[in-house]
Parts: C-alpha cells; sequence; structure tokens
C-alpha cells in the first residue's frame, strides 16, 4: 500500500498512531489513496473518450466493476466520488455492486 513507518512524536493529523499494552509504539502515514482515485478516474475518462457521465449503463456498471477490483470502494468516500464521476447515485453504486 505505501506506507511509511514514523516515530509516533513525528506523527501528522491525518498518521495513524497504533498503541500497545498503552503506549504509542508506532506512526503509520498512508498514501493519499484519494488522489489516486481521481487519477484512476480521470485515465477511464481519457480511455473512453468522453466524460464517465457520458457512458451508457452497461460500460459504467462495466466502470464499477473494474473500480471495485482495484479496490476503490475500500477508500473513504470512494462509492460518492464515482457516483459524482458517473453522474449516478450512491444508491446505483451499491445496486451495480451488488449485480452479479
Amino acid at each position: 500500500m505505501g506506507g511509511q513507518l514514523l516515530e509516533p512524536d513525528q506523527a501528522g493529523a491525518d498518521d495513524v498512531v497504533l498503541s500497545w499494552e498503552g503506549r504509542e509504539v508506532v506512526a503509520v502515514r498512508l498514501p493519499h489513496l484519494a488522489e489516486s482515485l481521481e487519477r484512476i478516474l480521470a485515465d477511464l475518462e481519457r480511455r473512453h473518450g468522453v466524460p464517465l457521465a457520458e457512458l451508457d449503463r452497461r460500460v459504467k456498471q462495466s466502470v464499477v466493476r473494474n473500480l471495485e477490483a482495484r479496490g476503490a470502494f475500500s477508500l473513504r468516500h470512494g462509492v460518492e466520488t464515482v457516483a459524482a464521476a458517473l453522474g449516478v447515485s450512491r444508491f446505483t453504486i451499491y445496486n451495480y455492486l451488488n449485480r452479479d
């Protein structure tokens, strides 16, 4: 995932500080994955040659399956970000995800 280990006293607001038996032992700085999602969406838009919101439903479903395989929906606000890019609701994204 590309995280970086830091001393607990070097942790910033977005870092995760891990404790063991009540003592802070290490901080983990995670990469800004939300920015990665934005790059993935921009790349998909370039590949399709039109804004993602203009794709038909079948292609949007394919995009959602591809993004799910890449872990996009494990990110905080991933569903909302993808829904906005595709011009659909969060409910629609969940429907696409639950479709077999």
